[in-house]
């Protein structure tokens, strides 16, 4: 049975080529290329395909946030990133949300036609170097949780909103506490995750997995 596949990648000269390296192919049938998250968020739930291979960067929303969406909507499909990062954050990131397997675009010709028929098998293919990243990454993930583990509820609830944009008024009225309060449970929050700014703040607790709202303990994948 032939495999349909899809495109979603900004970069034209590329997106011709696996159109082309697609077409060629005696087992796959092409499906439509996307130039960005928001044409294929709009097109794909009505033109679906088996495969769909999602660039990352993508113009305005985010590669990983077009598979988060999409999968909700087509959770028999396979999502496949196909990028240039070697971040073990972001794969994992991308893994979250929804992708099987995960790509460089260095790969070659017959690298990514056998990656995408190992998803359609029921497989997660990953380059070897993305998977080596993937391993010695889940080395350190445990330590990383003891970090997170250090916040109390109430701090937790106030890493949410600030990870939501809530500004320090709006987390007060929230949560039913006082500004002064808020400032200082923003404090202790800085001191156990070892930073300093409302960003980095936001950034560490996605890097380490936003905590169940019935638990302390993380959830990585």
């Amino acid at each position: 049975m032939s495999i349909s596949v899809s495109i979603v990648e900004d970069d034209l000269q590329i997106r011709q080529l696996l159109t082309d390296w697609i077409r060629k192919s005696t087992d796959m049938t092409f499906g439509k290329a996307y130039p960005d998250a928001e044409s294929a968020l709009e097109s794909l739930p009505r033109n679906s395909s088996d495969v769909v291979l999602m660039d990352i960067n993508l113009p305005v929303l985010s590669g990983i946030e077009c598979v988060r969406q999409l999968k909700l909507l087509l959770p028999a499909t396979n999502f496949v990133m196909l990028t240039v990062y070697m971040d073990a954050e972001m794969i994992f990131q991308a893994l979250a949300a929804g992708a099987t397997g995960y790509m460089l675009k260095r790969a070659s010709r017959d690298e990514l036609l056998a990656a995408i028929r190992e998803v359609h098998a029921g497989g997660s293919p990953m380059s070897s170097s993305i998977a080596r990243l993937v391993v010695e990454a889940m080395r350190v993930k445990p330590a990383k949780d003891a970090e997170m583990d250090q916040l109390t509820d109430r701090e937790l609830d106030v890493l949410r909103l600030l990870a939501r944009g809530m500004l320090y008024k709006e987390i007060s009225a929230d949560l039913s506490i006082s500004f002064n309060t808020v400032h200082t449970l923003i404090r202790r929050i800085y001191d156990k995750l070892h930073v300093h700014t409302r960003r980095q703040a936001v950034e560490r607790f996605q890097q380490l997995g936003r905590p169940s709202s019935d638990s302390n303990k993380l959830s990585y994948l």
